[in-house]
């Protein structure tokens, strides 16, 4: 399998990344990644790792998984985080001189799964801050807005506001002093909104604090699995705090430092 991208990324990419907070890259994966991946998606679906949810809400159809740290136990993901071309296109993306793995996740919405990923920004949730910080959402199948493609609003990353995470699972685990998720739905005419149709090896990369929500998957023969990997970058630092999102394990860092850690090891340097 093809460890470097297929092609390089574009100058024009990474303005659109920087200025929009979301780009989407075309076919940069080799198919042969994307078979592996589903294989192995589907083996954790059957033996998932202790931090995965069953997201979907009792008496709703369907099933939406997700699963993280993947890679610490699996060594299929543990193949994607060390040897694909996900770590080199985040560093591109970023400008950066090293990127850390922060986590690798799974989100999966089988055929007919109604649940819908409220809208949110991914940073709030993680014991992390810095700019240089961003997600790659990898679609293993084709993906559209029936089934489940991601909306970003456009330009949200530097509204210059941390809101509080809304818990995929609907309760009210994440309790942290920071201001509710604006209504959405109810001011779409107030925000322009990006969504891109995916076809498998094709991504998108976005910034830490872009806000994006998702349809639930309303097809009946199509499933919607998606690989996303969090990447850190050169200005990322250690940023603890209670009732977040839980880590595999403690990292045994010191608030404010660099990640570089048994947890979330450097896994690219630009040469």
């Amino acid at each position: 399998m093809n460890s470097k991208p297929l092609r390089s990324i574009t100058e024009k990419e990474v303005c659109t990344f920087e200025d929009d907070g979301v780009v989407v890259l075309r076919e940069m994966f080799d198919p042969e990644w994307i078979e592996q991946l589903r294989l192995w998606a589907d083996e954790d679906m059957a033996a998932p790792g202790q931090l995965h949810q069953n997201l979907t809400h009792e008496g709703k159809p369907g099933r939406f998984f997700f699963d993280t740290f993947m890679w610490t136990y699996h060594e299929g993901f543990k193949r994607f985080v060390h040897e694909s071309p996900a770590a080199e296109i985040a560093g591109s993306i970023l400008r950066a001189k090293k990127i850390n793995i922060f986590f690798d996740q799974l989100l999966i919405k089988e055929p007919g799964t109604a649940e819908r990923t409220p809208w949110h920004h991914d940073m709030p949730y993680w014991p992390v801050r810095g700019n240089d910080i961003c997600t790659l959402w990898l679609a293993l199948d084709q993906v559209t807005n029936d089934n489940g493609a991601v909306e970003y609003i456009k330009g949200s990353h530097k509204w210059g506001v941390a809101y509080k995470p809304p818990a995929f699972a609907g309760d009210d685990r994440y309790k942290i002093d920071l201001p509710e998720v604006p209504d959405i739905e109810s001011e779409r005419d107030k925000h322009e909104f990006l969504q891109f149709e995916l076809n498998p090896g094709d991504c998108t990369v976005h910034h830490g604090l872009l806000v994006h929500g998702a349809p639930g998957n309303s097809q009946a023969d199509r499933r919607r699995r998606a690989v996303v990997s969090r990447w850190a970058g050169d200005d990322a630092v250690y940023h603890p705090q209670p009732n977040i999102q839980k880590m595999m394990w403690d990292p045994d860092i010191t608030p404010g430092g660099p990640l570089d850690s048994d947890l979330w090891p450097v896994i690219w340097r630009r040469s």
